[in-house]
């Protein structure tokens, strides 16, 4: 295979509703709704990316990289850290294949958002191959409650 090097990484947050934030996923503001809570904009997709990414390449995962116990990332967008994940992996020597993830909430619908999330994660990443599924889980468990919502990925990089 030419001395190409894969590996794949996988990603997860979970993050609890605040009606005290905006909903920000995948970089996008989601307009009437309730947000999220956490020390930065709690975007769980976008958290769940940068773990995968940098579970990947063998880094800390994103509570290490950028602890919440730092003013600095309080209230930072999530497109920062995907910048900053992204840059260790650059300096590593890897490249991004391809992302897929997953966004588990019950309400609201965001399927009409998924194509700029794409894009925003494409930008940063340097690849076409973002994919973004969105489902519920039936109305099952705190996410069917209406409680929070929870995120996964998983990246292929290469060398």
């Amino acid at each position: 295979m030419n001395n190409i090097n894969f590996r794949i990484g996988f990603g997860y947050d979970v993050h609890k509703f605040s009606d005290k934030r905006k909903l920000i996923l995948g970089g996008v503001e989601i307009p009437d709704s309730i947000g999220l809570e956490g020390h930065s904009d709690a975007d769980v997709l976008l958290h769940a990316v940068c773990d995968s990414i940098l579970g990947a390449a063998g880094f800390n995962d994103i509570g290490n990289q950028f602890p919440d116990t730092s003013q600095e990332f309080k209230n930072i967008s999530s497109l920062i850290l995907l910048e900053r994940s992204y840059g260790l992996l650059k300096e590593a020597g890897w490249k991004v294949g391809n992302i897929d993830s997953v966004v588990i909430l019950e309400e609201p619908k965001i399927h009409k958002y998924s194509g700029i999330m794409r894009e925003n994660i494409s930008a940063i990443l340097e690849t076409d191959s973002v994919m973004i599924k969105a489902t519920t889980s039936e109305g099952i468990g705190f996410v069917g409650r209406k409680e929070g919502c929870v995120a996964y990925s998983t990246a292929l990089i290469y060398k």
